[in-house]
Order: structure tokens, then sequence, then C-alpha cells
């Protein structure tokens, strides 16, 4: 009887250590993925992320826009009236949807009170660049919503974290913005300096200063309608 006993004290020892172990197991690796996720949230882009091969970026809807500050999208949605109609005009001209701009909109609009850059003009630059793809890259390295190369705007990137920020929105729109304020001001014209951003400076037809400014007049447009449609209602 006490062998019969000690087996089964040895067996049932055995159950629950082996539960014991299961479940240590289970919460290490659920607190593994936490930190992975807080880890992939806080310092990698989803981009990068994927690729590196981490899985966790198809947890992601690729419907969502990209995360913008708080404070930036706060302003489209306390109803300014000029920044919301700038951003149905870009949705219906872009075919985007109209909440995926919004934060966009507002993000040019901080960036601009910031740099002193006509907020217009930047979402102008962001149209002709990307068509207002976050993840837009070419062939020379220009990543972005304003195609941004970080090889040669390291010393601006350093302040929002280095070259892997250059895929985050509000910081390609910001270090966008000091370029292109940068440039008009060593050129001392708008013309050259959008020619310059773009890397064109030896078009004599200034073709890429003309689109990106005929994007800007026609927001303006919509912007100057605003007060005759308010004052209609």
């Amino acid at each position: 009887m006490k062998l019969l006993e000690l087996k089964t004290r040895l067996r049932r020892g055995a159950i629950a250590l082996m539960g014991a172990a299961h479940t240590g197991l289970a919460a290490f690796g659920l607190l593994a993925l936490a930190f992975v996720v807080f880890d992939g949230a806080r310092l990698v882009p989803i981009h990068v992320a994927q690729a590196g091969g981490i899985a966790l970026g198809k947890m992601k809807s690729t419907a969502s826009p990209p995360e913008l500050s708080t404070a930036a999208t706060s302003i489209i949605t306390a109803g300014n009236p000029h920044q919301r109609a700038v951003a149905d005009h870009l949705a219906r001209r872009f075919r985007i949807a109209a909440d995926a701009l919004d934060g966009l909109v507002s993000e040019a609009y901080v960036a601009g009170s910031a740099t002193g850059v006509d907020p217009l003009l930047i979402l102008a630059v962001m149209a002709v660049e990307s068509r207002f793809n976050p993840f837009a890259e070419s062939d020379f390295g220009a990543k972005g919503l304003m195609q941004v190369v970080p090889r040669f705007h390291l010393d601006k990137l350093a302040a929002h974290g280095g070259e892997e920020a250059v895929l985050d929105p509000r910081t390609n729109i910001t270090v966008g913005a000091q370029i292109l304020r940068e440039y008009v001001r060593r050129t001392g014209s708008l013309e050259e300096g959008l020619q310059l951003y773009a890397g064109a400076g030896d078009d004599p037809t200034q073709g890429y200063a003309q689109k990106v400014i005929a994007e800007k007049r026609r927001m303006a447009d919509v912007v100057a309608r605003i007060p005759r449609l308010a004052t209609n209602a």
C-alpha cells in the first residue's frame, strides 16, 4: 500500500509540476509578447518591424491612417472650416478617405506654424511628391510624404530620433518643411527653392515648381470660398 501511495503521490506531483511549467512558460511567453508589442509600438515603426520579419505588423489594419499627434488631429476635430475644406478637397482630388487626410492636413498646419512655411505649400509638396503616401520611396532614396532623402538631412532627423524616423508622418512633414524653408531662403525665390527641393535646379521650365504652385492654388481657391459659404448659410 505504501508503494502504491508513493506512486500515486509521485504521479500527482509530476502532473502538478508539468502544469506549473506549462503555466509558467505561457506567462513568460505573454510577457515577452507584451514587451515586443510595446517596444514595437513605442520604438520601432511598423514598416521597420515588417522589414525585419516581425509578424506583429500584420496585426495593424492597412486601412488605418498613419498615427499623428493628438494635438494636431484635435484641430480638425474641433471644426476648423478651412482645414476641413482642404481635407475634403484633397480627398476628392486624390481619391483618399477624408479621415486619412484629416491628420495630415492638421499636421501640415502645425508644421507651417512652427517653420513659417505656408501649410498649403507643404500640402502641395506632399501631393506632388507622394500623393499622400506616407511610405512612398523613390529609387534615389527619398522617403515618406515629402520625399526626404535621409542621408542628406541627418542633422534635422537627429532631433526626431535619427534616420529611421523619416517615415514617421509628423517627422517627415516637419523636416520637409524645414528643408523647404531653407531652400527658398537660400535661392531667394519660391520657384527656385522648389526646384532645388526636387533636385531639378537646372530645369529652365521650372516644371516641378509649377506643379506644386498649381496644387497650392487649387487649395487656396477652396479656402477662399469658405467665408462666402459661411455668409450665405
